[in-house]
């Protein structure tokens, strides 16, 4: 199943609290994203049918190995980004805007290119 940006950025967030507090339920991840619980539901249902999330009968929220493998690639990116962003003088907050964009769009290849080139071993 092809993933969109807003399933990345879902399942991003979901990584991202169960590094802070291990358990996630959907009114962490409503209160983290600032979006409503309905909107949230139907996103966890979207992601749950698509097999990248899984919820307990306590209402926790977890990550499947390939939720796991997306959210992780969108965390590194993410943060690869917003620290190149920073370092070039761009403010925290709009480097954390223009990250969570270009984490999205960029290829695996060129985000790979980039890594490489940034640490020396290209």
């Amino acid at each position: 199943m092809k993933i969109h940006a807003s399933g990345e950025d879902y399942l991003e967030a979901v990584l991202i609290l169960q590094k802070k507090q291990s358990m996630v339920r959907s009114i962490d991840l409503a209160r983290h994203m600032g979006f409503s619980k309905p909107s949230i539901s139907h996103a966890v249902g979207v992601l749950r049918d698509g097999g990248f999330l899984t919820m307990d009968e306590d209402g926790f929220l977890h990550l499947t190995d390939i939720g796991r493998e997306v959210a992780e690639k969108i965390y590194e990116r993410h943060q690869f980004f917003t620290e190149q962003l920073v370092a070039a003088g761009v403010d925290r907050e709009t480097a954390e805007q223009d990250a969570c964009r270009i984490e999205h769009v960029i290829s695996d290849t060129s985000f790979q290119k980039l890594k490489e080139k940034m640490r020396g071993t290209d």
